[in-house]
């Protein structure tokens, strides 16, 4: 008999805001008072070895009051980013050190901080609540009642405010999950994503003029670290958060095309390339940037929310031997696979097909084995 689950599934959403000359003036204000604060905060943290922040509240709360003129709201606000921080540093492992804020941000609570509706953003400043318009552009799906907003992130960056708000929707997910389809997705470099599904149709999302493109940012950014002069470290940054978009953009398209492709109940395969670096660290060096870098756990992140929202499911298997397999006779052999001329030819049967095709044909199998492993 079949069950229903309800999942949550939050997804940020990053809108720009557009505030007049006088509200720059007073968010301005208002941010860098709150980073003072925050190390303010982080040098007592640091300095006392303490996280808890009844104590810190109790240390600190008149002082941030006094000499930063935070409002109580921002105060506590300032005390959980802080802490929140130092406890993230710690489950990555970091050494426990002072943590500084550089960077010009503001954590805002939902309903107390900021709130937001079709047509306006309010938040709260050291003069009081601002009224600020913003990009309402694909937004309005978020205001039919089944989204709760989270706490948000102010930033200013490139000159410009972007706003950063969890946003969290229960979804229905039905159990046992029924399987009617099965796509098994190869993940490369010449070819961003090589698809097999169900029907025994092959589709290539082709990365060729990506990876030229990567090539050229490559250059640049080696061009920009010669001069070595502060303009150049400057554009470095920049270029490197213009790639990462670039590529985020980039993947968030494959997925959502895959996602409205195949539909409910589709079981999507990849290859755990967790990974990918070790693997890859005979590649030419000259290769190696591009082998590496790509956000293949990007990828598999947006694909496994997107195919949660649409009733399906995605699983990662070890990807060991999947581009020496011959999905015909099971011949594994590296000698199977010319990676130069991206073409597989078994050894054994002489089957023959392009390398990526082979892959994403054998991540199909897996996806056979799991069904039939869930049967037992």
């Amino acid at each position: 008999m079949n069950g229903v689950d309800i999942i949550d599934i939050t997804i940020t959403s990053k809108i720009q805001i557009y505030p007049t000359n006088e509200q720059i003036e007073i968010l301005n204000s208002t941010m860098f008072q709150i980073k003072k604060a925050l190390n303010y905060i982080s040098k007592y943290a640091f300095g006392n070895n303490c996280l808890n922040q009844s104590k810190i509240n109790t240390d600190t709360y008149y002082y941030l009051r006094e000499t930063y003129g935070l409002k109580s709201q921002m105060s506590q606000s300032c005390m959980k980013t802080v802490i929140a921080k130092y406890k993230t540093n710690k489950s990555n492992r970091h050494d426990f050190n002072l943590v500084q804020f550089k960077k010009l941000e503001y954590d805002l609570v939902w309903n107390r901080d900021y709130s937001l509706n079709k047509d306006l953003f309010s938040i709260n400043s050291l003069e009081g609540r601002l009224k600020i318009s913003y990009q309402t552009k694909s937004m309005e799906k978020y205001f039919d009642g089944s989204y709760s907003f989270g706490t948000a992130k102010l930033i200013y960056k490139f000159n410009k405010y972007f706003l950063h708000i969890p946003m969290t929707k229960d979804y229905i997910q039905t159990t046992p999950f029924e399987v009617n389809k099965i796509v098994g997705i190869d993940l490369g470099i010449n070819f961003l994503a090589t698809t097999y599904d169900s029907y025994g149709k092959t589709v290539f999302y082709n990365g060729r003029h990506i990876k030229a493109k990567r090539g050229h940012y490559k250059i640049l950014r080696k061009q920009l670290q010669e001069c070595g002069s502060k303009s150049a470290k400057r554009r470095i940054k920049s270029t490197g958060s213009r790639e990462n978009r670039w590529m985020s953009d980039i993947n968030h398209s494959i997925t959502k095309a895959l996602v409205d492709k195949y539909g409910a109940n589709t079981l999507f395969v990849l290859e755990d390339l967790t990974n990918v670096r070790t693997a890859t660290e005979k590649v030419n060096i000259n290769n190696r940037y591009v082998s590496v870098s790509w956000t293949f756990y990007h990828f598999r992140q947006l694909l496994e929310y997107k195919a949660k929202i649409n009733n399906s499911l995605v699983i990662v298997v070890n990807p060991a031997y999947t581009s020496q397999t011959c999905p015909k006779c099971g011949h594994i052999e590296k000698a199977n696979r010319d990676k130069k001329n991206h073409i597989f030819k078994c050894k054994n049967c002489n089957y023959q097909s392009n390398d990526d095709r082979i892959g994403a044909i054998n991540l199909w199998n897996k996806g056979i084995e799991y069904i039939e492993s869930q049967r037992v």
